[in-house]
């Protein structure tokens, strides 16, 4: 099929296009580039959809903390290792720790807790609280004193 064209069109000065001033500069095809989106090339910045202005809210970065995390199989796991490396005490049957100490500021409740952990920490998830006092540990929220501008 496309062999038949391009023959049909051999010696021919403009190909189908016309006189042989069309199909010439930018002018034949609306202007060059993204020149007239408006006019010309409306369903080709249709087909890009939001390119053009703008969209959305930014948060800025100055709001957005990521909170330092650990789950309560990974320090069931690893408590031993803590209490060597002095992060944390053994007092009889339970373990001690306080999170804020290695800068861990919540604890999640993945895994499984074996042993009686006593855990000082900023905050709990409900199913972590759940799994260290079903494994007869306790729980301290530890108060983080943030400075704020007292009004005038």
């Amino acid at each position: 099929m496309a062999k038949q064209k391009t023959k049909k069109f051999r010696g021919s000065r403009t190909c189908g296009g016309g006189t042989h001033k069309n199909r010439r500069g930018g002018g034949s095809r609306g202007g060059r580039g993204n020149a007239g989106t408006c006019k010309h090339h409306f369903v080709r910045s249709m087909q890009r959809g939001l390119s053009f202005g703008k969209h959305g809210f930014k948060r800025p970065s100055s709001t957005i903390s990521d909170k330092v995390i650990v789950n309560v199989g990974e320090l069931d796991e690893a408590i031993e290792q803590l209490v060597t490396d002095g992060f944390a005490e053994k007092k009889g049957n339970g373990f001690h720790i306080d999170l804020a100490n290695i800068g861990i500021e919540k604890v999640l409740g993945s895994g499984k807790v074996t042993k009686p952990i006593f855990i000082t920490a900023g905050e709990f998830s409900s199913v972590a609280k759940q799994k260290i006092e079903e494994a007869k540990g306790k729980l301290t929220a530890s108060i983080e004193k943030t400075e704020t501008p007292e009004p005038e």
